[in-house]
């Protein structure tokens, strides 16, 4: 059914036989689902989102332009698609990523994920919240003050961050940076599609050894009492999974952070647990405080 007994759950792999979806695009899915596997667990792939280059190419262009010459203080990154995403346009002006960033600019990073995929491209993180990875853990951590910042982000980005940031005096230029889509991308504005990624662990050939759900067949699984738990990593992925899951009956929805788990809750899903960091690990122990009693 999904679920294993409490003798299992008490070892070494706690999540033993459990039956988990994984909602990440298959680039994304790698590191997660290996992380689950170590604690025993059966991950499945249901990708739900994907990215695409923003439609509105000429004010990304603006803005990284303003970005190479100085005109900010600081670059706040609130996902690691958004690195992906300056990543390419930075290949479309045949630089490197870090080269193109000036030193006297300092980095903001939402989270582990966000600082792992910046480091992975030359660029050193001068801020990260030590405990909230979310909007508010940056602006009530905020160190930067009244200055001209940079924020490139989803179309659907919330503006709390940005109003949060101009609240401690900061001048905030916000731009699309990428656009949030049902899986699958349109093959010609796929995101990377001209990379070969952020030198992450992720990676398409360790997430194509998953098995891959339909939305069908998922569904199936949750109606049936097969699937233990279904891991929401973005407010994005929330919707889809209402659309296209709900109801989830004794499937545990895991959330990603607050955000994840509040627009959850606003959407009549019951949230089993909330990753306490926005990693693979902090994923799995929130997947594995799901089944505590």
């Amino acid at each position: 059914m999904g679920t294993t007994s409490g003798e299992n759950r008490a070892g070494g792999r706690p999540l033993e036989g459990s039956r988990v979806l994984v909602t990440r695009s298959p680039e994304r899915s790698g590191p997660l689902a290996e992380a689950l596997r170590l604690a025993g667990a059966v991950p499945l792939l249901l990708p739900l989102t994907a990215a695409e280059r923003a439609p509105d190419q000429a004010a990304f262009d603006d803005a990284f332009a303003a970005l190479g010459a100085g005109s900010f203080e600081w670059l706040v990154v609130s996902s690691a698609t958004t690195v992906l995403a300056l990543q390419e346009k930075a290949a479309e002006h045949a630089v490197k990523l870090g080269d193109w960033l000036p030193a006297g600019t300092r980095v903001a990073a939402i989270g582990p994920a966000s600082r792992r995929a910046l480091e992975a491209a030359g660029i050193a993180v001068h801020f990260e919240p030590e405990q909230e990875h979310s909007a508010a853990g940056i602006v009530n951590g905020w160190p930067g003050g009244p200055a001209d910042v940079l924020l490139p982000q989803a179309d659907i980005a919330a503006p709390a961050l940005a109003r949060g940031l101009e609240a401690k005096g900061a001048r905030v230029r916000t731009v699309v940076a990428y656009s949030t889509v049902d899986f699958p991308a349109e093959p010609a504005r796929r995101l990377g599609r001209t990379l070969s990624g952020l030198g992450q662990p992720d990676s398409e050939g360790t997430a194509a050894a998953l098995p891959l759900l339909t939305p069908a067949e998922a569904k199936a699984e949750v109606d049936d009492g097969v699937l233990a738990a279904v891991v929401a990593a973005s407010p994005s992925a929330v919707r889809r999974i209402c659309a296209t899951l709900a109801p989830l009956g004794s499937c545990r929805l895991v959330a990603i952070g607050p955000a994840t788990a509040a627009l959850a809750e606003a959407q009549g899903l019951t949230v089993a647990a909330t990753a306490r960091e926005a990693t693979p690990e902090g994923l799995v122990a929130a997947v594995i405080r799901a089944f505590a009693p």
